[in-house]
């Protein structure tokens, strides 16, 4: 008997709505739901080949313990659970709760239950060097959304749907389907924006897949967006288009923040950005000359060495225009599970609480710069990291210095990873605990809505069922938290009740905590029978979810600060300028080029290599050079270059392009898979070259301290090997 289901995808933010057919318990086709309300039967290739994942004959079904001999074999849950409790409660008690990390990657974000149970298995830990995939692509986001709201996880997205004007700055949404900018098919929202009469204006090293589908590109040097974004809004100033009273009524610290503009005039930034100052000043004058603009950065200026006053900038500006809070600007999502409220009330709103013990780096949101990793292991002292928990994550391949961490994870005394499969950082597990994986639970999006205009709650059921010995991610992170004296929740007086409750047959679901957010939520019916708000039993009933209406034009409504304002100067913004204010005039050496990243529609960061549907075809993991640069290395297409950094130096396939400028190379990560092969059969015979054995873990953004993935100084020349595609150091 075939059942079909109806199924958001939880690859990313987009959330595009999927059909699958399933008999016997077996997916047997997957296809664009045309009937889904928001992504009306668009998906991309990944969403695809989302049954690939479940039904990869590589992926763990159960438990395993590395030997002496390096081999993994199967053991019991409870052997599993039994032995990484004894080893991390005797970590933690001999050396203290800090000598236990923790390191959590990408797709828990899009998993409401296993995002909950994180946060109680992190308090019953009590360790401050946690970190995430988070750290690396968007702690300076949410740095500038505390200093600038009042909390970290508000953030204004582009109403890209009403707006005449969208200025994109070191960001790719044709491909990374709207982050932090819940869009499925951008291409679409892009080619309605010129078909009224619009204008797409793309600003990056590279022409990227946005660019092609723009009316201008601009070329702007890695490490610049800060620099032009408040070069643009110095361009405003002089042109006389800023409202100061409107900004006033608005914001606090105006004044302090326009005197420090004055140092960034279109003229003076033009050698660091490569922007021209005409350039500027006409972006400047074209964006608020448009009925309705808006300006959108994204995980390139995140990665770069202004990052945090990059995103910060970009606000800044959409502020002194008048776009921000208003429709075809920036607007403030009022999401039904509220993301802001889940961080306030986990205490995870924050930064610069505390610091690394190494190298002093600051926490943002409860996280530290995953860069230290390494450095906590190798370095002895009192808080020296001894062990390591992971949760779908990969940081060998997502964390600079990559090569180094792998030194690092073989000297830890003991290592668990909850994860699918064995990758380059989980081949040092001692144990893997493996989940039974998203299609075979249910799904609701629990921080998108966040980033969403769309203001949508949807809950879908799981596609397959489970076998009786999987758990779910939730359930395997709620053992774990058992065993080091925790509870569901993570409050001790109501954990212990649940205990109790526990022995007459109660048994806790994440669903109850879900239903809990969402009627205590802006849009939630308090618990009070005669309210019209929403609980979880009312999304329910809807197979594409409750529309809770459009984002309300304003600002107030978000913010966290009691003043109900804007806060513009805050003291690590206005440092951060000072730094930017310094580097304008620093001397470029000659000849310098800059590595950056890209990203690919076929490739998830480092985790879908193993499905040969995404990995069909050409070869996607090549260093793009500029003829230029490849002249002057004596480089020719398809033909291996050594490609050196202060950490790192390999050989690499090249593909000339003038899809990047003159000084710019490009090389995607999530590669480098060779050190996987016999357990990932289809990644490790596609490994590629890993861009973060490149990047520099000592080299970190002004503000949170995030790695610089973008601009790392590298050095190009020929080579007569071919490429080592990451081969295991």
């Amino acid at each position: 008997m075939t059942t079909t289901v109806l199924r958001s995808c939880n690859l990313c933010e987009a959330g595009c709505g999927l059909t699958f057919e399933v008999e016997d318990n077996r997916i047997v086709s997957v296809q664009p739901d045309e009937h889904d309300p928001y992504s009306r039967g668009y998906v991309c290739p990944k969403g695809m080949a989302i049954a690939d994942i479940h039904h990869d004959p590589d992926r763990l079904r159960r438990p395993v313990r590395r030997g002496a001999d390096g081999r993994f074999h199967d053991v019991s849950w409870e052997e599993a659970f039994t032995e990484a409790g004894a080893r991390l409660r005797e970590i933690r008690a001999r050396h203290g709760a800090d000598a236990v990390a923790v390191y959590f990657g990408n797709p828990l974000v899009h998993n409401y239950s296993a995002i909950i149970m994180l946060g109680s298995f992190l308090n019953a830990l009590g360790s401050r060097n946690r970190t995430g995939a988070g750290s690396q692509d968007t702690s300076p986001r949410f740095g500038a959304s505390y200093y600038l709201y009042g909390n970290t996880l508000v953030m204004p997205v582009p109403d890209i749907d009403r707006t005449d004007y969208f200025l994109c700055v070191g960001a790719n949404p044709a491909i990374s389907q709207g982050s932090a900018m819940v869009t499925p098919n951008v291409r679409a929202s892009l080619r309605a924006i010129r078909e009224r009469g619009g204008k797409v204006v793309i600003v990056d090293p590279r022409f990227t897949e946005t660019a092609k589908l723009a009316d201008e590109h601009v070329f702007i040097r890695p490490g610049g967006d800060a620099a032009f974004l408040l070069a643009m809004v110095q361009a405003l100033i002089d042109a006389g288009r800023i409202d100061r009273d409107a900004i006033q009524q608005m914001a606090t610290g105006w004044d302090e923040t326009a005197q420090r503009l004055r140092a960034f005039s279109p003229e003076r930034t033009e050698r660091l950005t490569g922007v021209a100052a005409s350039v500027t000043r006409r972006l400047a004058d074209e964006f608020a000359a448009a009925r309705r603009a808006v300006a959108y950065t994204r995980v390139g200026t995140c990665n770069n060495a202004f990052g945090t006053l990059a995103s910060w900038a970009n606000d800044v500006l959409n502020l002194a225009a008048g776009r921000l809070g208003v429709e075809g600007g920036a607007m403030f999502p009022e999401p039904g599970l509220d993301g802001s409220q889940f961080v306030r009330l986990g205490k995870m709103n924050g930064h610069d609480r505390w610091r690394s013990r190494v190298r002093g780096l600051p926490e943002t949101g409860c996280d530290l710069p995953a860069s230290i990793l390494a450095e906590e292991i190798e370095t002895p002292g009192n808080g020296q990291v001894r062990a390591l928990v992971t949760a779908a994550g990969n940081p060998v391949l997502s964390t600079p210095n990559g090569r180094r961490l792998d030194r690092a994870l073989e000297k830890i005394e003991f290592m668990v990873a909850v994860d699918l499969y064995i990758n380059e950082t989980t081949r040092h597990a001692d144990l893997i605990l493996p989940p039974c994986w998203s299609l075979a639970e249910d799904h609701s999006e629990p921080l998108a809505p966040s980033v969403s205009l769309r203001n949508v709650v949807r809950w879908c059921p799981p596609v397959v069922q489970r076998a009786a010995d999987e758990l779910a991610d939730w359930e395997i992170l709620l053992r774990l938290t058992q065993e080091l004296g925790g509870g569901p929740t993570g409050m001790k007086w109501v954990d212990r009740g649940l205990r109790v409750a526990a022995k007459v047959g109660w048994r806790y679901d994440p669903q109850q905590t879900l239903d809990m957010l969402l009627r205590i939520g802006p849009h939630g019916d308090r618990y009070l029978p005669w309210r019209r708000g929403i609980n979880l039993r009312k999304v329910k009933s809807s197979p594409y979810g409750v529309d809770l209406g459009p984002a309300r034009p304003g600002v107030r409504h978000r913010l966290d600060y009691k003043d109900g304002k804007i806060h513009l100067a805050a003291a690590p913004l206005i440092r951060a300028i000072a730094e930017l204010e310094r580097e304008l005039d620093r001397e470029r050496a000659d000849g310098e080029v800059l590595l950056i990243g890209r990203r690919e529609l076929r490739t998830n960061n480092s985790w879908m290599h193993n499905v040969p549907a995404l990995v069909a075809g050409r070869e996607r993991c090549v260093l793009y050079v500029n003829p230029y640069d490849a002249g002057r290395a004596g480089l020719r297409d398809s033909e291996p270059a050594q490609l050196e950094s202060r950490v790192h130096s390999g050989v690499v396939p090249v593909r000339v392009t003038d899809e990047v400028m003159p000084g710019v190379v490009s090389l995607p990560h999530g590669w480098g898979h060779a050190a996987c092969a016999g357990w990932q059969s289809v990644a490790s015979a596609h490994a590629g070259v890993s861009a973060n054995d490149f990047t520099d873990d000592q080299r970190v953004e002004s503000v949170v301290g995030q790695s610089i993935l973008n601009g790392v100084p590298v050095r190009l020349r020929r080579a007569e090997s071919k490429p080592d595609e990451n081969a295991a150091a």
